[in-house]
């Protein structure tokens, strides 16, 4: 199994040891950790785990990162709208998640953002895009030939502020679902290419974590490794699926991942694009034991791993 790791920064210290880890030459330990670290993540808002970078280090970090040379992705939402919604929030329901985190908020966000990957230089990516003002933010920057990019994940694309009534906290998470407008529009600018990725943002807390009360402070997030490449192919073309799981994702974070070639390594999952299924969670492999898409019909079955 391939996997990485981005680098958290939340303080100085953290900086400190990024500049340390990404500038080492002689020490071959510090240089194979830097091979499996293809950026710099960073949360612009607190979310579930408190991560939460510190205000007055940003400009700090992406100036650092355009001289490095190193990729910066972030979970775009501002602190000082989130902090004052939730203040003046009177209601015990789980759809004011979505007013307490505004898509303003994740608007306001990305544009400070990208003014700083701009700014410095930087390639910046964002992370599970939710709204469509924000994804025009992006294509503007794309068309500005800014080193901009994003991603989508399946739950932003499927699931609406209507859903609330019926999954409850199980539709909570950051940023929140939004409306259906939001949701057809990502749609179109996956398609489109404007937004570059798929991506999961998988969250399996357990049942009992999600009942927590007051709803307003269950914890934020779903699973979705094994759901997201069904839930795509019953929508998406696969030249699209393609573009958005692998090609895209493999340039921007310069991965390295050899697509299916003559004599290159054997590492593959075959899938069958048309058997049709109901998802359930007790037929899934996560311990959380459910799913937002419980009962959705998809298509798309794994039929054999090849490594």
């Amino acid at each position: 199994m391939d996997l990485r790791f981005w680098f958290g920064v939340t303080n100085g210290q953290h900086l400190v040891t990024l500049k340390e880890l990404w500038s080492a030459e002689e020490d071959d330990e510090l240089k194979n950790l830097r091979a499996r670290c293809p950026g710099v993540k960073l949360y612009l808002d607190h979310s579930t785990g408190n991560q939460m970078v510190e205000a007055e280090l940003l400009d700090e970090i992406f100036e650092e990162c355009g001289k490095l040379k190193i990729p910066i992705i972030a979970h775009c939402e501002d602190p000082e709208m989130n902090e004052l919604a939730a203040k003046a929030n009177t209601l015990d329901d789980v759809s004011a998640h979505s007013t307490v985190r505004s898509a303003q908020s994740e608007v306001k966000s990305i544009t400070k953002a990208i003014e700083r990957a701009k700014k410095y230089n930087v390639q910046f990516h964002v992370a599970h895009l939710s709204t469509h003002p924000g994804m025009e933010l992006v294509r503007q920057a794309k068309d500005d030939g800014l080193k901009v990019t994003c991603e989508v994940a399946p739950h932003h694309l499927l699931l609406s502020e209507l859903d609330y009534k019926e999954l409850g906290t199980l539709c909570k998470m950051n940023p929140p679902v939004r409306t259906t407008e939001d949701c057809e529009a990502l749609w179109h600018g996956l398609e489109s290419g404007v937004i570059d990725c798929i991506a999961t943002d998988h969250a399996p807390h357990t049942l009992e974590e999600k009942k927590t009360e007051p709803v307003l402070e269950a914890p934020s997030g779903v699973p979705g490794v094994e759901t997201c490449l069904p839930l795509m192919l019953t929508r998406l073309p696969l030249d699209v699926i393609y573009r958005a799981m692998f090609e895209k994702p493999n340039t921007i974070f310069a991965l390295g991942r050899p697509d299916i070639t003559v004599d290159a390594p054997v590492n593959i999952t075959i899938v069958d694009p048309n058997a049709e299924w109901e998802i359930h969670a007790k037929d899934l492999h996560s311990k959380c034991d459910w799913t937002p898409f419980e009962g959705r019909e998809v298509k798309g079955k794994v039929v054999r791993v090849v490594t």
